[in-house]
Protein backbone atom coordinates (compact mmCIF):
# COMPACT_ATOMS: atom_id res chain seq x y z
CA UNK A 1 0.00 0.00 0.00
CA UNK A 2 1.30 3.46 -1.31
CA UNK A 3 1.18 6.19 1.04
CA UNK A 4 -0.74 9.35 -0.52
CA UNK A 5 1.58 12.37 -0.61
CA UNK A 6 -1.18 14.52 1.68
CA UNK A 7 -1.40 11.59 3.99
CA UNK A 8 0.39 11.13 7.17
CA UNK A 9 -1.95 7.92 8.12
CA UNK A 10 -3.77 5.31 6.02
CA UNK A 11 -6.26 2.70 7.32
CA UNK A 12 -7.52 0.00 5.07
CA UNK A 13 -9.76 -2.42 7.02
CA UNK A 14 -8.81 -2.50 10.10
CA UNK A 15 -9.79 -5.29 12.32
CA UNK A 16 -8.64 -5.54 15.95
CA UNK A 17 -10.50 -8.70 17.51
CA UNK A 18 -10.29 -9.61 21.70
CA UNK A 19 -11.28 -13.53 21.41
CA UNK A 20 -14.96 -13.20 20.11
CA UNK A 21 -15.62 -9.37 20.45
CA UNK A 22 -14.47 -6.90 17.72
CA UNK A 23 -13.24 -3.66 19.24
CA UNK A 24 -12.35 -2.44 15.26
CA UNK A 25 -14.92 -3.73 12.53
CA UNK A 26 -13.04 -3.08 9.45
CA UNK A 27 -12.35 0.32 9.95
CA UNK A 28 -11.14 2.58 6.28
CA UNK A 29 -10.11 5.83 6.84
CA UNK A 30 -6.83 8.68 5.55
CA UNK A 31 -5.75 11.49 7.88
CA UNK A 32 -4.17 14.38 6.14
CA UNK A 33 -0.76 16.23 6.79
CA UNK A 34 -1.90 19.48 8.75
CA UNK A 35 -5.35 18.86 9.85
CA UNK A 36 -7.09 17.91 13.17
CA UNK A 37 -8.65 14.69 13.10
CA UNK A 38 -11.44 13.99 15.15
CA UNK A 39 -11.75 10.68 16.41
CA UNK A 40 -15.31 10.86 17.85
CA UNK A 41 -17.57 8.13 19.90
CA UNK A 42 -19.39 7.31 22.90
CA UNK A 43 -17.05 5.33 25.89
CA UNK A 44 -16.84 1.60 24.55
CA UNK A 45 -17.22 2.86 20.92
CA UNK A 46 -13.44 1.49 20.13
CA UNK A 47 -11.39 4.72 19.69
CA UNK A 48 -8.93 3.98 22.15
CA UNK A 49 -7.69 0.21 20.85
CA UNK A 50 -7.73 1.76 17.32
CA UNK A 51 -5.35 4.51 18.38
CA UNK A 52 -3.42 1.76 20.31
CA UNK A 53 -2.84 0.33 16.86
CA UNK A 54 -1.83 3.33 15.21
CA UNK A 55 0.84 4.19 17.64
CA UNK A 56 2.48 1.13 17.21
CA UNK A 57 1.43 -0.19 20.74
CA UNK A 58 -0.83 -2.37 19.69
CA UNK A 59 -0.87 -5.11 16.18
CA UNK A 60 -4.50 -5.72 14.38
CA UNK A 61 -6.12 -8.64 13.72
CA UNK A 62 -5.70 -7.78 10.21
CA UNK A 63 -5.87 -4.84 7.83
CA UNK A 64 -3.24 -2.31 6.06
CA UNK A 65 -2.07 0.96 7.97
CA UNK A 66 0.54 2.77 7.53
CA UNK A 67 1.65 5.82 9.95
CA UNK A 68 3.79 8.46 8.77
CA UNK A 69 4.78 6.38 6.08
CA UNK A 70 5.62 3.73 8.27
CA UNK A 71 3.85 -0.14 8.29
CA UNK A 72 2.64 -0.55 11.80
CA UNK A 73 3.43 -4.54 11.47
CA UNK A 74 7.24 -4.39 10.36
CA UNK A 75 7.95 -0.50 11.68
CA UNK A 76 6.34 0.07 14.90
CA UNK A 77 9.71 1.47 16.26
CA UNK A 78 10.12 3.93 13.53
CA UNK A 79 6.49 5.15 14.11
CA UNK A 80 7.62 5.72 17.58
CA UNK A 81 10.04 7.83 16.37
CA UNK A 82 8.21 10.17 14.26
CA UNK A 83 4.66 10.45 16.59
CA UNK A 84 3.63 11.74 19.81
CA UNK A 85 1.18 10.87 22.40
CA UNK A 86 -0.30 11.26 25.21
CA UNK A 87 -3.45 8.82 26.74
CA UNK A 88 -6.35 9.27 28.75
CA UNK A 89 -4.87 9.05 31.75
CA UNK A 90 -1.96 11.83 32.62
CA UNK A 91 1.62 10.12 31.63
CA UNK A 92 3.92 12.67 33.50
CA UNK A 93 5.59 11.39 37.15
CA UNK A 94 4.15 13.38 39.62
CA UNK A 95 7.03 13.32 41.37
CA UNK A 96 9.41 14.85 39.19
CA UNK A 97 9.45 18.66 38.61
CA UNK A 98 8.27 20.67 35.74
CA UNK A 99 11.85 20.97 34.15
CA UNK A 100 12.67 17.28 35.48
CA UNK A 101 9.81 15.70 33.04
CA UNK A 102 10.65 17.92 30.36
CA UNK A 103 14.31 17.07 30.90
CA UNK A 104 13.09 13.16 30.74
CA UNK A 105 11.13 12.94 27.80
CA UNK A 106 13.42 14.74 25.73
CA UNK A 107 16.02 12.63 26.33
CA UNK A 108 13.72 9.63 25.22
CA UNK A 109 12.85 11.79 22.21
CA UNK A 110 16.64 11.50 21.14
CA UNK A 111 16.53 15.32 21.68
CA UNK A 112 20.39 16.81 22.70
CA UNK A 113 20.94 18.97 25.28
CA UNK A 114 20.49 21.97 23.18
CA UNK A 115 17.36 21.01 21.53
CA UNK A 116 15.41 20.04 25.23
CA UNK A 117 16.86 23.60 26.65
CA UNK A 118 15.19 25.46 23.80
CA UNK A 119 11.86 23.40 23.70
CA UNK A 120 11.85 23.39 27.52
CA UNK A 121 11.84 27.31 27.35
CA UNK A 122 9.72 27.25 24.93
CA UNK A 123 6.99 25.36 26.71
CA UNK A 124 7.48 26.74 30.31
CA UNK A 125 7.04 30.49 28.71
CA UNK A 126 3.72 29.07 26.89
CA UNK A 127 2.58 28.18 29.51
CA UNK A 128 3.06 30.99 32.11
CA UNK A 129 5.29 27.94 34.38
CA UNK A 130 8.86 29.27 34.29
CA UNK A 131 8.60 30.83 37.61
CA UNK A 132 7.33 27.17 38.85
CA UNK A 133 9.93 24.86 36.31
CA UNK A 134 10.87 23.34 39.90
CA UNK A 135 7.63 22.50 41.12
CA UNK A 136 6.46 19.13 41.47
CA UNK A 137 4.40 18.04 38.64
CA UNK A 138 2.05 16.04 41.31
CA UNK A 139 1.00 19.69 43.01
CA UNK A 140 -0.16 20.92 39.54
CA UNK A 141 -4.26 20.65 39.17
CA UNK A 142 -5.27 18.62 36.53
CA UNK A 143 -5.72 21.12 33.77
CA UNK A 144 -2.43 22.20 33.66
CA UNK A 145 -0.95 18.52 34.07
CA UNK A 146 -2.89 18.11 31.33
CA UNK A 147 -1.21 21.00 28.79
CA UNK A 148 2.15 20.00 30.01
CA UNK A 149 1.29 16.56 29.01
CA UNK A 150 0.21 17.65 25.55
CA UNK A 151 3.30 20.56 25.54
CA UNK A 152 5.91 17.31 26.27
CA UNK A 153 3.87 14.76 23.89
CA UNK A 154 5.05 17.18 21.05
CA UNK A 155 8.68 18.19 22.79
CA UNK A 156 10.57 16.42 19.58
CA UNK A 157 8.06 18.36 16.87
CA UNK A 158 6.76 14.74 15.72
CA UNK A 159 4.93 14.37 12.46
CA UNK A 160 1.88 13.70 14.24
CA UNK A 161 0.39 13.85 17.76
CA UNK A 162 -2.35 11.24 19.22
CA UNK A 163 -4.51 12.45 21.92
CA UNK A 164 -6.69 9.87 23.74
CA UNK A 165 -9.58 11.62 24.83
CA UNK A 166 -7.44 14.73 26.23
CA UNK A 167 -9.66 16.98 27.98
CA UNK A 168 -11.52 14.00 30.30
CA UNK A 169 -12.36 15.34 33.40
CA UNK A 170 -11.61 19.38 32.96
CA UNK A 171 -13.36 22.24 33.31
CA UNK A 172 -14.96 23.74 30.53
CA UNK A 173 -12.74 26.64 30.37
CA UNK A 174 -9.53 24.37 30.15
CA UNK A 175 -10.92 22.29 27.66
CA UNK A 176 -11.06 25.60 25.44
CA UNK A 177 -7.38 26.84 25.94
CA UNK A 178 -6.57 22.78 25.23
CA UNK A 179 -7.65 23.25 21.89
CA UNK A 180 -6.09 26.91 21.65
CA UNK A 181 -2.90 24.88 22.04
CA UNK A 182 -4.11 22.03 19.23
CA UNK A 183 -4.90 24.55 17.30
CA UNK A 184 -1.51 26.63 17.70
CA UNK A 185 0.16 23.09 16.99
CA UNK A 186 -2.10 22.68 13.58
CA UNK A 187 -0.79 25.32 12.19
CA UNK A 188 2.77 24.61 12.94
CA UNK A 189 2.85 21.67 11.34
CA UNK A 190 1.82 18.93 12.95
CA UNK A 191 -1.24 16.58 12.18
CA UNK A 192 -3.39 16.35 15.53
CA UNK A 193 -5.18 13.02 16.06
CA UNK A 194 -7.63 13.95 18.41
CA UNK A 195 -10.07 10.96 20.20
CA UNK A 196 -13.28 12.22 22.51
CA UNK A 197 -16.92 11.25 23.70
CA UNK A 198 -17.55 15.37 23.73
CA UNK A 199 -19.67 16.04 20.38
CA UNK A 200 -19.01 19.89 20.98
CA UNK A 201 -15.62 19.27 20.28
CA UNK A 202 -15.96 17.69 16.91
CA UNK A 203 -17.23 21.63 15.77
CA UNK A 204 -13.58 22.24 16.39
CA UNK A 205 -11.55 19.42 14.13
CA UNK A 206 -11.11 20.17 10.50
CA UNK A 207 -12.58 16.41 9.69
CA UNK A 208 -14.59 14.17 11.82
CA UNK A 209 -14.96 10.43 12.34
CA UNK A 210 -17.78 9.11 14.27
CA UNK A 211 -17.27 5.83 15.62
CA UNK A 212 -20.58 3.66 17.08
CA UNK A 213 -19.81 -0.35 18.11
CA UNK A 214 -16.51 -0.53 16.98
CA UNK A 215 -17.48 0.97 13.23
CA UNK A 216 -17.07 4.22 11.62
CA UNK A 217 -21.04 5.39 10.62
CA UNK A 218 -20.19 8.80 9.28
CA UNK A 219 -16.79 10.89 8.20
CA UNK A 220 -16.73 14.54 6.99
CA UNK A 221 -16.45 17.47 8.02
CA UNK A 222 -18.76 19.10 10.38
CA UNK A 223 -20.11 21.38 8.56
CA UNK A 224 -21.05 18.31 5.74
CA UNK A 225 -22.08 16.50 8.89
CA UNK A 226 -24.59 18.79 9.93
CA UNK A 227 -26.34 19.20 6.41
CA UNK A 228 -26.42 15.74 5.63
CA UNK A 229 -27.99 14.83 8.52
CA UNK A 230 -29.83 18.00 8.93
CA UNK A 231 -28.78 18.66 12.75
CA UNK A 232 -27.90 22.00 14.25
CA UNK A 233 -24.69 20.32 15.80
CA UNK A 234 -22.74 17.35 16.45
CA UNK A 235 -24.44 16.13 19.40
CA UNK A 236 -27.54 16.01 17.06
CA UNK A 237 -25.57 14.24 14.18
CA UNK A 238 -24.35 11.66 16.28
CA UNK A 239 -28.07 10.92 18.16
CA UNK A 240 -29.07 10.63 14.51
CA UNK A 241 -26.29 8.12 13.75
CA UNK A 242 -26.99 6.39 16.98
CA UNK A 243 -30.90 5.73 16.80
CA UNK A 244 -29.87 3.87 13.16
CA UNK A 245 -28.21 0.98 15.16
Amino acid sequence: MEVGKNHIIEVRDLVKKFGSFVANDHLTFDVNEGEIFGFLGPNGAGKTTAVRILTGLLLPTSGEIKVAGFDVYRESNKIKKNIGYMSQRFSLYEDLTIYENIRFYGGIYGMSSEEIGAQADLVLNRLNLAHSKDKLVGQLPLGWKQKLAFSVAILHRPAVVFLDEPTSGVDPITRRQFWDMIYRTADEGMTVFVTTHYMDEAEYCSRVSIMVDGRIEALDSPDRLKETFKAKNMNEVFLKIARKR
